[in-house]
């Protein structure tokens, strides 16, 4: 099948490209180009607002947002968090000189289990890093009591969970910090962007130093700082998509349900489950090829292939599997069975606002094939 005709598990949501060029002629006409211009500062108002969040710090991608989080934390020693994560969740960990301790995960949610996580506690424990995994939220109230009775703070990375609610509003609330990515990839992009979520307008101005090497002006720095600054041609592309959000989740919908539809009693696959109280975006399409399918999830990656249909093993490796986390002392599948079970099982089909039912069905019709012979 020639390339233009394969179909991939993502494919990034662009804004109007004419909205976009209005907005860049006003950069071009004030040449301000970064350093926080006008665009960074009403993208970062218009964020807070649409998420429902009170303060929101813009930074370059969502790793940087990461790291910056924890530095302002000023953590020490071991940080409590998933192996079930892109890599970037644990670098940032170790780029801070923090040991991640893995702990295991929800089988529904794929989330940090808060059991796993209490009793992965010591005395070197500091924090606890979990992730809202494919957006579906963690389990905040039972986390944040774990880190009241053990005096921990709490980072989300919720690369995945931007817009989702939880039972109380916006799950970007919770913690000490929450995170974002922007990434192309995500379910609203900047290309490459992300932001930090703060408690309080004291902690935005602390983050919004770490992030411009630390300065608090021209002649002053106060912290060890690093640069981490969206650009204004990043803003104006989140300005631009912004009002599309809704709609753009809308067609997500659309698509998670027609897979749901349509994949339903395949024998051997279990389907997500969407809550529609804490307004999904559907970022992902997890689904689970079990070891009673006709073939194991390999074999149905390599069906899907030669189709031209990539799918994607979310996540596969686990973490503490990649070389660099080997020596790890809470690395070992014995001690994180769930996520193991999930990493061998687990694959994201493709899932993007524009991506026709068509399309949706045909993937769907090689699915039920192979796996329902």
């Amino acid at each position: 099948m020639p390339p233009e005709q394969t179909i991939y598990v993502t494919r990034p949501h662009l804004p109007p490209l004419a909205e976009v060029a209005k907005l860049l002629e006003g950069v071009w006409e004030r040449r301000i180009l970064t350093n926080g211009g006008p665009l960074h500062q009403q993208l970062e108002e218009e964020l807070a607002a649409y998420l429902g969040v009170k303060h929101l710090a813009l930074v370059a991608n969502g790793t940087l947002a990461l790291l910056i989080a924890l530095k302002a934390l000023r953590l020490q020693g071991e940080v409590i968090t998933t192996p079930f994560s892109f890599v970037a969740t644990s670098e940032a960990l170790s780029w801070n000189g923090l040991e991640p301790v893995f702990a295991d995960i929800d089988p529904h949610t794929y989330c940090l289990d808060p059991a796993s996580i209490e009793a992965c506690i010591t005395p070197r424990t500091t924090a606890i890093l979990p992730v809202h995994c494919y957006g579906f939220p963690c389990d905040v109230e039972a986390i944040q009591r774990i880190a009241d009775d053990y005096n921990l703070k709490v980072i989300y990375d919720a690369a995945h969970a931007f817009g989702v609610d939880c039972h109380c509003g916006s799950l970007l609330q919770h913690g000490d910090f929450s995170v974002l990515s922007f990434h192309a990839t995500k379910v609203f992009n900047t290309f490459e962007g992300g932001a930090i979520i703060c408690p309080d307008a004291r902690t935005k101005k602390r983050i919004d130093r770490l992030k411009n090497f630390g300065f608090v002006d021209e002649l002053t720095v106060a912290a060890n700082g690093i640069n981490a600054k969206m650009s204004e041609l990043h803003a104006a592309v989140g300005l631009a998509q912004l009002p599309g959000m809704e709609q753009s989740v809308t067609e997500r919908r659309r698509v998670a349900e027609l897979y749901l539809r349509e994949l339903a009693g395949v024998p051997g696959l279990i389907l997500p489950s969407y809550d529609q109280a804490l307004r999904p975006n559907y970022a992902y399409m997890p689904v689970r090829v079990t070891p009673e399918a006709a073939v194991n999830r390999e074999g149905l990656v390599e069906q899907l292939r030669s189709h031209g249909v990539v799918s994607r093993r979310y996540f596969h490796p686990l973490i503490p599997e990649f070389q660099y986390y080997r020596s790890n002392s809470s690395a070992g599948p014995a001690r994180y069975p769930v996520a193991t079970k999930a990493s061998a099982e687990v694959l994201c089909l493709p899932i993007y606002p524009d991506l026709a039912d068509a399309t949706v069905q045909r993937i769907c019709g090689i699915v039920r094939t192979v796996l329902d012979p």
